[in-house]
Parts: C-alpha cells; sequence; structure tokens
C-alpha cells in the first residue's frame, strides 16, 4: 500500500470518489421518491384546508371502523 495516500477519513481518494457518487445517487433517488408522496399526499388531502373545512377527518375514519370491531 506504498504509494497509495489516503485521507482524513481513511479511505483513498478512489473509494472516496466512488463513495460520494453512491451517496449522491441514494440522495437524489430518496428525494425524487419524497416529494413524489408529498404530491399525492397533497392531492389526497392538502395541507391547507379550503374554507368550509375538510370534508371528513381522520377521527370519522377510525370511528368507521370501530363501529364494525364492535
Amino acid at each position: 500500500m506504498s504509494g497509495v495516500t489516503k485521507t482524513a477519513s481513511g479511505l483513498t481518494d478512489n473509494e472516496a470518489k466512488e463513495f460520494h457518487n453512491l451517496f449522491v445517487s441514494s440522495f437524489v433517488i430518496f428525494t425524487i421518491v419524497a416529494i413524489i408522496a408529498h404530491i399525492l399526499v397533497w392531492q389526497w388531502r392538502p395541507w391547507l384546508p379550503p374554507v368550509g373545512g375538510y370534508a371528513t377527518s381522520a377521527i370519522d375514519g377510525v370511528k368507521f371502523v370501530t363501529s364494525f370491531l364492535a
């Protein structure tokens, strides 16, 4: 291993570049998935409700499910 320069992390320059490329590509994929998830949730129930409020709430869904369990 003589002649191979190590960085502060203990990786060689090529290993550090490979890790960086993997990290960046993983981050981009995660960000794309998160953006798609936020768009889908926004279509289902926007964070800013209309003037009259939401037609149903999460409590209504829980009451509906528990009515079958009782």
